[in-house]
C-alpha cells in the first residue's frame, strides 16, 4: 500500500528512541521529510545520521518539550527546514508514575501541555497543508486503572479526549486528529528494560498480563501511528487506536 507520504513533512517529538524513533525511520523510508526532537543532542544527531541515507530532508534539535518557548522554536525551525508541516506526532511522556504532586505537575507539563503546544505551534502550517494530521501517543493506562500512578493514567486519558475534540473542531479545515494507545513496549534504553533489571518482580507481573507472552516492539506500534498520520488514512479522524496485543479487555464502542 502506498501511504502517500513521499514529499510530505512530519514532526516527531521524542523521535530519538523507541516508538518515536521507529516512526521517524518509517516516515523517512516512505519518502517523508522528517524533523525530530528529544532531550539529548547526541541522540538527536545519531537519529539524523541514520535517516540521511534515505535521501529525505532531515532536521532535529535537543528540546525539553515542557519548555514552551523551546518547543515552539523547534516547530518554527522545522517548518523552515522542511518547507512546511503536514503531520505532527506527539510522542513524549514524563513517565511520572509516582502518587504525589510532582508527578501531577510533570505529567501536565510534559504529557499534556506538550501536545497542546505542539498542535498550537504547528497549526498555521497544518492549515496550509493538503493533508494535515495530528497523531498523539497516549497509553492503555488511559483506558483502565492499572499499576501506574494516577497522574499518568489521567493525563493519558485526557490526551485521547483532546485528540477527539480536535478532530471535531478541525474537520472543516481538512485536518485530522487521532490518538494511539500502546500497551507495554520493550526496547533498549526504554522504561521496561530498566524495570526488568531494577524491579524484576514488577517486570514479571507486567509480562504475565500480556496474553501474547511478550511486550510490543516499538516498530509494531509505530506502524499504526504512521498509518493514521498518513494520507492513506484520509477519512480516519477522532479515533483512538489501541495497539496492545490484547493486553486490555475493555470493549471500544
Amino acid at each position: 500500500m502506498d501511504l502517500g507520504l513521499k514529499g510530505r513533512r512530519a514532526l516527531v517529538t521524542g523521535g530519538s528512541k523507541g516508538i518515536g524513533r521507529r516512526c521517524a525511520d518509517i516516515l523517512a523510508a516512505e519518502g517523508a521529510h522528517v524533523s525530530v526532537c528529544a532531550r539529548t543532542a547526541a541522540d538527536v544527531e545519531a537519529t539524523l545520521d541514520a535517516l540521511r541515507p534515505t535521501g529525505v530532508t532531515v532536521h532535529g534539535s535537543a528540546v525539553d518539550v515542557s519548555d514552551k518557548a523551546a518547543l515552539e522554536s523547534w516547530v518554527a525551525d522545522a517548518a523552515e527546514a522542511l518547507g512546511g508541516i503536514d503531520m505532527v506526532i506527539g510522542n513524549v511522556s514524563a513517565l511520572a508514575v509516582a502518587d504525589d504532586e510532582d508527578a501531577w505537575q510533570a505529567g501536565f507539563e510534559t504529557d499534556m501541555m506538550h501536545c497542546v503546544r505542539l498542535v498550537n505551534a504547528a497549526m498555521p502550517w497544518l492549515e496550509a497543508s493538503e493533508a494535515g494530521s495530528i497523531t498523539l501517543v497516549s497509553s492503555v493506562s488511559g483506558r483502565e486503572v492499572d499499576f501506574t500512578g494516577p497522574a499518568y493514567g489521567a493525563f493519558k486519558s485526557a490526551i485521547v479526549h483532546y485528540a477527539s475534540g480536535l478532530a471535531y473542531k478541525l474537520a472543516g479545515k481538512g485536518i485530522r486528529a487521532n490518538s494511539v494507545s500502546p500497551g507495554n513496549t520493550y526496547f533498549e534504553g526504554g522504561i521496561w528494560e530498566s524495570i526488568e533489571t531494577g524491579n524484576p518482580e514488577l517486570f514479571a507481573e507486567a509480562l504475565a498480563l500480556n496474553p501474547t507472552g511478550r511486550m510490543a516492539k516499538p516498530e509494531e506500534v509505530a506502524r499504526g501511528i504512521v498509518f493514521l498520520a498518513s494520507p492513506a488514512s484520509s477519512f480516519t479522524t477522532g479515533t483512538n487506536l489501541v495497539i496492545d496485543g490484547a493486553l486490555t479487555r475493555g470493549v471500544q464502542y
